[in-house]
């Protein structure tokens, strides 16, 4: 039994609905889908994205500003200039954007742009970090450990709960194995065990699990049917051109393709996706006016 006294399930429908926004929230009826490139490049690539998933029920923008790369000779992001792309496009389009932290001293900044706070899986167990996102006043997604077991996991959550933010999101993103054909194994087991252990809602990410673009489809669609709250999934206007992450991400036309194909399989298991427009009823701001 996980010794989880604030993250565990008290009862069948003890269900915690962690708000994104005024319009979107994880865990009721409604998935919530995010979609955007691995990482920011410049604006207009991100007004790109934002402007073609504007009418595909995408309720949230992804892109990454610090970018933990496996050789430090990678491109490492673009920092506090990819933060004010990512608030600008929020802005002007009115959508939630959610990008990664990976260090405390990182935290502030983050908060002040970005609507919610990623953890990384190679920062699962980054304890320190952890406890304080627990005070960081936005809502955290927690990925898992790239080797991490449920009970891992779920203890990982329990730091943020503990240290005062009971808005955390839980993100299956698929963990190592020796069969490297996918980039991970997307354990959608996990999925439905932690809807039976824990409270807090969980999503899918299945372009880090596969890491080849022809499976993230079929595997969203299984994420969709085995009881995820919701998917966060790689788009980009050029897959092949994007500096991190290439081989996974999907074009935005399958983007598009993609969320309306999960539409009836939602259905089918009693849930739905929004068909209302990201930012509809706003009056969003220019885009270029003065900072």
């Amino acid at each position: 039994m996980i010794n989880a006294k604030l993250a565990a399930q008290s009862h069948t429908n003890h269900q915690t609905i962690v708000k994104l926004s005024e319009k979107v929230a994880f865990g009721g009826e409604e998935l919530v889908i995010i979609g955007g490139p691995c990482t920011v490049e410049n604006l207009e690539q991100m007004e790109t994205v934002a402007q073609k998933l504007a009418n595909a029920s995408v309720q949230a923008l992804r892109g990454g500003v610090y970018k933990p790369r496996t050789s430090p000779y990678a491109f490492q992001g673009m920092g506090e200039e990819g933060l004010e792309i990512l608030a600008r496009v929020r802005s002007h389009h009115q959508i939630p954007v959610v990008t990664e932290v990976m260090s405390i001293s990182q935290i502030e900044v983050v908060a002040a742009h970005a609507d919610m706070l990623q953890v990384g899986s190679r920062n699962m167990q980054n304890f320190d970090l952890l406890k304080a996102l627990g005070q960081a006043g936005k809502p955290i997604l927690l990925k898992r450990g790239l080797a991490a077991t449920i009970e891992e996991f779920v203890m990982a959550a329990e730091y943020i709960l503990s240290h005062g933010n009971p808005h955390v999101v839980l993100c299956e993103r698929g963990i190592r194995s020796f069969d490297d054909y996918t980039r991970n194994v997307l354990d959608l087991g996990a999925v439905a065990a932690l809807k039976q252990i824990t409270h807090l809602p969980v999503i899918v990410d299945p372009s880090h699990a596969v890491g080849k673009r022809e499976l993230v489809a079929p595997m969203a669609k299984a994420a969709v049917a085995c009881g995820a709250d919701g998917l966060i999934i790689e788009c980009h206007p050029e897959p092949e051109k994007s500096v991190s992450d290439a081989r996974q991400a999907l074009s935005l036309e399958d983007m598009v393709h993609l969320v309306n194909s999960l539409k009836p399989i939602a259905a089918a298991v009693g849930r739905n996706i929004s068909s209302e427009a990201i930012g509809a009823g706003s009056k969003p701001t220019p885009i270029f006016c003065a900072a």
